[in-house]
């Protein structure tokens, strides 16, 4: 079974090259891989998918057995952790639509909601303050999943428009869309938890 304890990589600072050279070389090397990318993805399966640590794990499971079988299929014109995002962002929706049910919580450390717009306004700083941090909670869980997807990697994981666009397999365009339209979805929800949002609006 795959696994990795949360923790420090010491595998951090390995060029993804190397490791992709050694994991080709010798299955047994595809653990490094493991370790250098278990816990971003980790996180950014449950900010997506609003699933416990356990569903989480079980989803990694996949998500690296799927790489280690199409690792020689791997294309070095993509970054690594870009195409190990794409493969976790399918499998978390695989999973859901084979389970035929949408998660009902979402699982974000109250600091974490603070880099929700790293671009903040003097707007978004309100919204983000420590007391209004279950209100957005409640908001964001009810954005549809295409647009908090997108703005779970813009904003959270801080991806590029060339990393989101290869994670999600869209254009550039497509993806300008899905985050404005995202944040003004997320802003409408918000105000409807307090209607004094529109007066900092």
């Amino acid at each position: 079974m795959l696994t990795k304890a949360h923790g420090f990589s010491k595998h951090g600072d390995t060029p993804d090259a190397l490791l992709i050279e050694a994991a080709l070389a010798n299955p047994d090397a595809f653990g490094a891989i493991v370790e250098k990318y278990w816990d971003p993805l980790f996180r950014y399966v449950r900010r997506i998918g609003f699933v416990s640590a356990e569903e989480a794990e079980d989803i990694l499971q996949e998500t690296f057995l799927n790489a280690y079988r199409k690792l020689h299929e791997y294309e070095s014109d993509m970054k690594l952790g870009s195409w190990l995002y794409r493969i976790a962002h399918n499998q978390t929706i695989d999973t859901f639509r084979r389970a035929d049910a949408r998660p009902k919580s979402i699982s974000l450390d109250d600091d974490e909601w603070h880099r929700l717009f790293v671009s903040a306004t003097d707007m978004e700083r309100e919204l983000f303050a420590k007391d209004r941090l279950a209100m957005v909670k409640r908001a964001l869980s009810r954005v549809p999943d295409r647009y908090r997807e997108v703005l779970v990697l813009r904003f959270l994981e801080e991806k590029d428009y060339e990393e989101i666009m290869d994670i999600l397999e869209k254009p550039k365009g497509t993806v300008a869309t899905l985050i404005a339209r995202g944040r003004r979805i997320l802003l409408e929800e918000l105000v409807k938890e307090d209607g004094s949002i529109k007066t900092i609006v």
